[in-house]
């Protein structure tokens, strides 16, 4: 991947750094990378001890499969590949994809629209849950880090 995911790999590292439970993934932006974020999303949260029967990981799991289809849909020609973020501490949980197509989305306001980023700031904030956009240092390409409380 060309560039810095997240802004840089340190400025990531840091943000999580309270985090104990970490994973990264980095895949490429092919339809079966959302089966593959998704299994790997699975297997992590057992392991950090939440269950999959946990009221917010079905929403979570849903998330993080539009978000990674859209990073999908929207950055297979930029750099062919995704980066993917899953962190847990205590109390939240952290889902974060990455791409570098330096289009940045909209997540609030009437320019969400319908479809996959509508669903995801639904269920995220139904969840008491935040989303932001960050951009990467160089401008061309952004992660969008939902946090949701566990």
């Amino acid at each position: 991947m060309t560039g810095s995911p997240f802004g840089g790999t340190a400025r990531w590292a840091e943000r999580l750094a309270p985090l104990p439970h970490r994973h990264v993934l980095t895949l490429p932006a092919a339809p079966s990378a959302v089966r593959t974020a998704r299994q790997t999303a699975e297997r992590a949260l057992t392991e950090w001890g939440i269950g999959l029967t946990h009221p917010v990981v079905g929403p979570a799991l849903l998330i993080l499969c539009e978000l990674v289809a859209n990073g999908v849909r929207h950055a297979a020609r930029p750099s062919g590949e995704l980066t993917v973020i899953y962190a847990s501490g205590g109390d939240c949980l952290v889902l974060a994809v990455h791409d570098r197509d330096p289009r940045v989305p909209t997540l609030y306001g009437p320019a969400v629209g319908a479809g996959g980023l509508a669903t995801v700031m639904e269920l995220t904030h139904g969840l008491g849950g935040t989303a932001v956009v960050r951009a990467d240092a160089d401008g061309a390409g952004k992660g969008i880090w939902i946090t949701l409380p566990l």
